[in-house]
């Protein structure tokens, strides 16, 4: 009997001091690290915060959709193979690129519709379309785009918004990443809240 009393004792404190370790002090230490200077961004989800709210993720680009469709306002993400129609938005909820191959005649239907809708949106030749506007990304919400896409942009955005186009070229000269490794993009979520901010 005391063997077994012994046994149980054992087993008990053995589970108090896991539950102490690694049910509060394991988390504790973690989320201690994650907020050190330099990370507690990233710890809380690469937040961007406007007006003391947050307003969305520099990890997650949302397509905005004008309130007018003929007075644009944004600078747009890539298309998002989860929309229901060519240029989206998508549902970020929906993620997941299309599997289709670059010969499928459905696929190049919808990149051909996506380029005649840019192009006229943005008043260029269908040429001077770049490839990363009219191809979904892997995710569908991917907040970078390429700066020949942000640049094709950029001079809609300072008509309808009103700011010189110095400006706002500015704003995506700031909103760019990248450049050692990976090549240069620009963040569309932090660009557009740079935009509304401007505008305040």
């Amino acid at each position: 009997m005391n063997a077994l009393l012994r046994q149980t004792w054992a087993g008990l404190r053995l589970l108090l001091v896991a539950t102490v370790l690694l049910g509060v002090g394991y988390p504790l230490a973690i989320w201690g690290v994650g907020h050190l200077p330099g990370l507690a961004s990233r710890a809380e989800g690469s937040r961007i915060v406007a007006d003391g709210r947050v307003i969305g993720s520099s990890l997650i680009g949302i397509d905005p959709v004008p309130a007018d469709g003929t007075r644009d306002p944004f600078f747009h993400t890539r298309p998002s193979a989860s929309a229901e129609d060519s240029l989206g938005p998508g549902d970020p909820a929906v993620t997941g690129g299309t599997n289709l191959g670059g010969f499928d005649e459905g696929l190049l239907a919808v990149v051909q519709q996506r380029r005649a809708a840019i192009a006229a949106r943005e008043g260029v030749a269908p040429g001077a379309v770049p490839a990363d506007a009219v191809t979904a990304s892997a995710s569908g919400v991917d907040p970078h785009i390429s700066p020949a896409y942000a640049e094709l942009q950029a001079p809609r955005v300072a008509r309808v918004t009103g700011l010189p186009l110095a400006q706002v070229r500015g704003l995506v000269a700031e909103s760019e990443e990248g450049g050692l490794v990976s090549p240069r993009a620009v963040n569309v979520t932090t660009l557009n809240a740079a935009v509304h901010a401007a505008l305040r």
